[in-house]
């Protein structure tokens, strides 16, 4: 008698996926995602890691059969590493809450992207296997507190993104179990990786992730296996983190995607409000940061931890891109002064600047209980501003543009791709890439592949400066 193990009951789901478990009204927002992480993609292009890891892809790549974005071709694994690091690097990426926890779902498109490029896939195929990713990465996190165990969300990016190719791949249930066990077995990743100091491995660490599965994934469709007792056999994540793990895998709606929370500024998601509440107390009042004697963000406890100064250490001596977009202070010091947090805000030579190693020494960063209470229904926080006057400035915000309450629609992520894109494709290129985007499940993946391409790695302008 055959024994049935969770994970191949898991890759029962992702074989008998089709077309017909994303709604129709769910394809439009998977199509804006998809969007946002290009325009993710290409605001990276020029970021100060990207020439070595191009290097190193380009070094390491065997037989081309999936393009880079920003132009060349590689190995499909080599091709998922390079454009998974240009999606993540900005952290401008959309972000699944939970209360243990987050994951970035786009961490899956670059390597989903090079897969259905290696086996030239239909743009429909190419949908269906991102919105399984989506969904089993998004499951995972919504049961499993993976953060609260000191792991880092690694974890369940390595089995989605192995059922998402696996499903482009055509493997059957049994290989697909294979790839997706290999690939989450040998993937344990420790929550170190955003303790301070934050290293650049904060956004390469996906992406190697992301690599490594599509590797095994191609291991098993050549008859390597998997561990079967991944989930509930003997030191498996069950007894890892002390709960049954369940996928729900007669639920057969692919729909996760609805309840990501798209960016708007180059931070984590613990800071999108705050940035938005500093810069409306900015615009409203006219202010500029040398007026500015001090600053009190309330915010949830995970929002502390995380980036405030708490259990993920001190916030006061930011000294690199990757710390100023993990703190707080610094964020809210440079919003201040520069009236934006983008790309420009977040280079090295911006985070040491004086004005901003000043003013941010200046900004406190304090755990409110009843806004941890509302985590993760809503990221909401409260910013005081006390000027050098005497005067006091307040805003409450419970959410923000992007969030599940407040979606970001089509219109806002298209003025997100062109902010993000401009210096790296005429517009003539961003309006092919945006059509591509919008009829996608009309048309070959190589099709807009190629169109990724013809982007260019030399910034032919300054980046425009206002907001999206």
């Amino acid at each position: 008698m055959t024994h049935s193990y969770v994970v191949d009951d898991l890759a029962e789901f992702v074989v008998v996926a089709g077309s017909t478990d994303v709604a129709e009204h769910i394809l439009p927002t998977l199509k804006r995602n998809v969007l946002d992480s290009l325009a993710c993609a290409l605001g990276a292009i020029d970021g100060e890691l990207i020439p070595g890891v191009r290097a190193h892809a380009e070094q390491f790549s065997s037989r081309p059969t999936s393009t880079f974005i920003s132009g060349g071709r590689a190995s499909v694994d080599q091709a998922a590493f390079f454009n998974s690091v240009l999606v993540r690097y900005s952290d401008l990426l959309d972000t699944y809450l939970t209360p243990g926890g987050l994951c970035h779902p786009a961490d899956n498109f670059g390597a989903i992207l090079a897969m259905a490029e290696h086996v030239d896939a239909s743009g429909a195929d190419f949908l269906l296997a991102l919105a399984i990713a989506y969904e089993i990465q998004c499951r995972f996190s919504a049961q499993v507190p993976v953060m609260a165990h000191g792991l880092n969300h690694a974890l369940q990016l390595a089995m989605s993104v192995a059922a998402g190719s696996a499903k482009l791949l055509g493997l059957d249930a049994a290989r697909t179990a294979d790839a997706i066990a290999a690939s989450t077995v040998d993937n344990v990743s420790l929550a170190a990786v955003h303790t301070e100091p934050v290293s650049t491995w904060k956004g390469v660490s996906p992406a190697n992730t992301a690599m490594r599965a599509v590797h095994t994934t191609l291991l098993a469709e050549r008859g390597v296996t998997g561990p079967k007792t991944l989930f509930e056999g003997p030191y498996g994540l069950n007894q890892l983190f002390d709960q049954t793990i369940d996928f729900h895998t007669g639920k057969r709606s692919l729909h996760a995607v609805e309840q990501t929370y798209l960016k708007q500024y180059c931070s984590l998601i613990h800071g999108q409000a705050i940035i938005d509440a500093t810069l409306a107390i900015r615009d409203e009042h006219n202010l500029s940061g040398a007026d500015v004697a001090r600053v009190t963000l309330e915010v949830f406890q995970g929002a502390y931890e995380f980036a405030g100064g708490g259990r993920y250490g001190d916030k006061d001596h930011p000294w690199t891109r990757e710390q100023g977009d993990y703190n707080l202070k610094y964020l809210t010091a440079v919003a201040l002064l520069d009236g934006q947090v983008g790309p420009d805000q977040t280079r090295t030579q911006r985070v040491r600047r004086t004005d901003v190693q000043d003013l941010l020494r200046r900004v406190d960063v304090v755990a409110a209980p009843d806004l941890t209470a509302e985590y993760p229904k809503r990221t909401a926080a409260r910013v005081h501003v006390v000027l050098h006057d005497g005067r006091e400035f307040h805003r409450a915000q419970a959410d923000f543009e992007g969030s599940p309450t407040r979606p970001m629609s089509w219109d806002r992520v298209v003025d997100k791709f062109h902010w993000l894109g401009e210096p790296f494709a005429d517009s003539g290129l961003r309006e092919q890439i945006i059509a591509a985007v919008r009829h996608l499940d009309q048309i070959p993946t190589a099709e807009l592949t190629g169109l990724l391409g013809a982007v260019s790695p030399r910034a032919q302008r300054a980046r425009t400066r206002q907001r999206m």
